[in-house]
């Protein structure tokens, strides 16, 4: 999950926001239930240790029927009984049983009131016994003693079902959440797969329109424009397959014309012919240029295989110069072409003819301003995800400043690297290279001329995003 992802994003603040509500819920839980409830119950303790104390410090000298009306002999028994009822026991300090005394905390608030209700000053402790929390009171007044005053209702455990029901809600929460957002950002993801395809030449059935309004309003505008994208492919296809066909017409009648002219007009005709097989290529390169490239027609290419053919033809056509696999216009005298194939890569997966037309196109370009030296090898990175092909040349180099506008259409190069040509061929590798999601790399070498890098996505790559 990416981390800048809308969707990791908005998880990572409902999972705060869930967390802040908690603390919340924990804060007023203690603050206006429990703490008040310990107020109070200290209050009313407090005050009955307050007349039990002093009853027992300050005892009535004369405790006849006479002079204690019968009324206030049973308020004392009430409260007597009533401490009894509470578990209210005196435990000495010297004894064994006043040791969970010097374990337990200390209770500030509870100290205070005590303190204030008893005029003696009173340490308030509490600490969890073995089946409830218990209260120890020691006071000035009683310094030889502790009071213990065990908290029945207050248990350990007394806690853990709001603390569960809590822990549930928040992850109740958490994955709706969850499968919340999956829902809203599924119909993201498809758009930017077809974003993708589309970017590649490829254009996939229009997307179902899912989501809220807003998505569904995104994904009605991006079927539009993905229409209005393919209509004019489609048309403009069309216009170069009928330009094609319009002038390849006329230009077979002037070759076939040209090639029944006398012997006497030899030289004019091979310029004739020349020509036209130059609008022949010329044409060849804009159809090319043009072609779309569909996933479907994807195979598994061996990069190993393809610069071995490569490099043959070329060594063929230092010997055959009118050989067709080549530009004619290459000097192939002394030519040198190493080949260092990275043994045991993976396949590139993309279309064959366009893979190998992308590699050609740099080769010829290599060829032609390489010094008569070029060496083609092949790699792939660690993950297993990319191969690739590079082809270095021992040529004059480029401007650094024109390296970045070298693959736009009808550019041509600096003066270094000569002008010959349409300026169509680099600007066809760049684009094969988009449609199969790959990239292309141009950098100019230590020792001279260009390293070129065909990066291709490898079949593992393709395989994990079939499963």
């Amino acid at each position: 999950m990416n981390a800048r992802s809308s969707f990791a994003q908005s998880f990572f603040i409902f999972i705060g926001l869930v967390v802040a509500t908690q603390v919340m819920s924990y804060y007023a839980v203690f603050n206006y239930a429990l703490l008040p409830s310990l107020k109070q119950f200290n209050r009313i303790l407090s005050y009955e240790l307050s007349l039990v104390l002093e009853e027992a410090l300050h005892p009535k000298l004369d405790t006849t029927p006479n002079q204690v009306t019968l009324e206030e002999h049973r308020l004392a028994e009430l409260r007597q009984a009533m401490l009894i009822k509470m578990g209210v026991s005196v435990v000495r300090k010297d004894t064994e049983d006043a040791q969970p005394y010097e374990r337990a905390r200390s209770i500030d608030f509870m100290s205070a009131e005590f303190t204030e209700e008893l005029g003696t000053n009173a340490e308030v402790r509490l600490i969890l016994g073995p089946e409830s929390y218990v209260l120890w009171v020691q006071l000035d007044a009683l310094p030889k003693h502790l009071l213990r005053i065990p908290l029945t209702e207050l248990k350990g455990n007394v806690y853990y079902p709001f603390f569960a029901a809590s822990l549930f809600i928040s992850l109740f929460i958490v994955v709706g959440s969850w499968v919340l957002l999956r829902r809203q950002n599924k119909p993201l993801k498809s758009l930017e797969d077809s974003a993708i395809r589309i970017g590649q030449g490829d254009f996939p059935p229009p997307l179902a329109e899912r989501g809220a309004t807003e998505l569904r309003a995104v994904t009605r505008a991006f079927n539009s424009m993905a229409k209005g994208i393919k209509e004019l492919e489609d048309d403009r296809t069309l216009l170069m397959a009928g330009i094609s066909h319009d002038i390849r017409t006329p230009l077979t009648r002037i070759r076939l014309a040209t090639e029944m002219m006398s012997d006497r007009d030899s030289f004019l005709a091979e310029g004739i012919i020349e020509d036209t097989e130059e609008c022949n290529e010329i044409i060849a390169q804009f159809m090319q240029y043009l072609k779309p490239v569909t996933a479907d027609s994807f195979e598994s290419i061996d990069l190993n295989v393809l610069i071995a053919e490569l490099r043959e033809k070329a060594l063929l056509a230092s010997d055959e110069p009118n050989e067709e696999s080549l530009s004619r216009d290459i000097n192939t005298a002394r030519l040198t072409i190493e080949c260092s194939p990275e043994q045991n890569i993976l396949s590139a997966h993309g279309e064959p003819v366009t893979v190998r037309r992308a590699v050609s196109n740099i080769l010829v370009n290599s060829l032609r301003y390489g010094n008569h030296w070029v060496r083609l090898s092949t790699g792939m990175n660690a993950a297993r995800s990319q191969v690739w092909v590079c082809i270095e040349d021992n040529g004059p180099g480029i401007k650094e400043s024109d390296l970045e506008k070298l693959f736009q259409p009808f550019t041509r190069g600096d003066t270094a690297r000569g002008s010959e040509g349409t300026g169509l061929g680099l600007a066809i590798v760049k684009r094969i290279m988009q449609q199969h999601g790959g990239a292309v790399n141009v950098v100019n070498r230590r020792e001279g001329g260009l390293k070129t890098t065909l990066i291709f996505q490898s079949e593992n790559t393709n395989n994990e995003l079939s499963s």
